[in-house]
């Protein structure tokens, strides 16, 4: 299928995604330029598949303090080359990970960094609040364990719903970032500050 000019460019100017990309995404659609935003959603996620395992040496530190000025935020945003660290791109990304972390308090960036005793903690509470509802043991536990998952996505970062499309969480959103710069992103760390 031959696919109009504008309809690429239009799609370009949406995404950042490059022409030919987009020229594809929208062919495998037949111009439909939703699913060739869905296509390029899920090209961009195996994309940063392939790219996970790659070193990451540049990066910015970004900070946001929101107009208030009673919450700040910096964040550690690293990338492979200090062409893609100094870009534009980038740097929205940044902003958009500091005005997230300032908007929903995630305490971790990933799962794998929640320490053993604050999961225990958590598990014990949500066991005490199971008990009181005198459900069978095998339901108990999927409570329990659905809290435990709850948890988890409410207080890292990657996992939480991007406060400004919650069709996406933060990872789909650097997922994203990934498949346009053609490198690997990674959050490294990130402190949230508030009066």
């Amino acid at each position: 299928m031959a696919v109009e000019v504008e309809l690429i460019k239009k799609l370009r100017e949406e995404t950042g995604i490059s022409l030919s990309d987009c020229k594809k995404a929208l062919e495998e659609s037949q111009g439909d330029i939703e699913k060739a935003k869905e296509y390029l959603r899920k090209r961009g996620e195996s994309v940063a598949l392939k790219k996970g395992d790659r070193e990451v040496g540049a990066g910015i530190i970004d900070c946001y303090i929101h107009p208030n000025k009673r919450v700040g935020v910096m964040i550690e945003l690293a990338c492979e080359t200090d062409f893609v660290a100094l870009g534009e791109d980038f740097n929205n990304l940044a902003h958009e990970i500091g005005l997230q972390i300032a908007s929903m308090k995630p305490l971790f960036v990933k799962e794998e960094e929640i320490p053993e005793d604050v999961l225990n903690k958590e598990k014990a509470i949500y066991e005490e609040q199971a008990k009181e509802l005198n459900k069978p043991k095998e339901i108990t536990e999927g409570i329990i364990k659905g809290k435990l998952e709850k948890f988890k996505k409410e207080n890292c970062l990657i996992n939480q719903l991007w406060i400004k499309d919650d069709s996406k969480t933060i990872q789909n959103l650097i997922n994203e970032y990934i498949a346009k710069t053609g490198e690997n992103i990674l959050v490294k760390r990130f402190v949230r500050y508030e009066f």
